[in-house]
């Protein structure tokens, strides 16, 4: 059967996460894969680079997917994304990949965004999509505290209790955070890279840099939470609609070209 890699965008708001829910809330990969079987004849079963939990949104998500026809993969996008409606959910590429090609296990990094927006004025046109606080943050805090958290370590205070992951030790590429201007206020970036992440881990590190740039935690205070590896010792986890799967890096990209 050939193999197609997707390459998703969607709004994470009205789903219950990407994973398919035994009780039958919405999801993502339900919502892709019912659109599969209005192509062909299913059940359909995809995998994807990253289980993005209730909220989270995905502007280059990527999943692999199986079928008995040999499709142009534009007019698999293209036939894909009519039956997707009006899901906010978009398949932004298709390619034909080889049968060894696995949307998680292939991967070899991931990166996510996450939009957080200060300002005193009720966010509008970006709610649902960033997480608002009303104060400006010391910047500089936040990235001497980021720093903290760069390389290799036991993440255990930075993951969630539910996380299944069998080690909490994961290497932290990068954590960049930048200022841009908005409406009436601020809005600050967080942007992490690493091969793969903890459960939570994302919106637990977001959640405590905001402590330190809120200036009720120092930079040393990350350290010391990081160094205590007990959840407890975390700073707030950040809700979830300012997160965004930004992009998945693969040996070869099956996109490129």
């Amino acid at each position: 059967m050939p193999r197609y890699a997707l390459q998703i965008e969607y709004d994470g708001g009205p789903f219950a996460g990407w994973q398919r829910q035994a009780q039958g809330l919405p999801s993502v990969q339900e919502a892709v894969e019912r659109a599969l079987g209005k192509l062909e004849p299913g059940p359909h079963t995809i995998a994807a680079a990253g289980r993005t939990d209730a909220g989270v949104h995905a502007t280059a998500q990527v999943a692999h997917a199986d079928l008995g026809k040999d499709w142009d993969p534009f007019k698999l996008a293209s036939a894909l994304n009519a039956h997707l409606r009006p899901d906010p959910v978009a398949i932004l590429a298709v390619a034909r990949v080889p049968d060894d090609f696995h949307a998680r296990f292939s991967a070899t990094g991931r990166r996510y965004t996450f939009r957080l927006v200060a300002r005193r004025a009720p966010v509008t046109h970006d709610r649902g999509l960033v997480w608002q606080v009303l104060n400006r943050l010391d910047i500089e805090a936040m990235r001497a505290g980021a720093a903290e958290l760069i390389g290799s370590h036991d993440f255990t205070t930075f993951r969630s209790t539910l996380c299944q992951a069998k080690s909490p030790v994961k290497t932290l590429d990068r954590v960049e955070i930048s200022e841009h201007p908005y409406p009436g206020g601020t809005e600050y970036r967080f942007d992490l890279a690493a091969r793969s992440f903890l459960h939570n881990q994302v919106r637990s590190i977001v959640g405590t840099l905001e402590r330190v740039g809120a200036g009720a935690w120092s930079p040393v205070d990350v350290r010391a939470a990081l160094a205590a590896r007990d959840r407890a010792a975390c700073g707030p986890v950040c809700p979830s609609q300012g997160l965004y799967l930004v992009g998945v890096t693969y040996p070869a990209d099956p996109f490129a070209g």
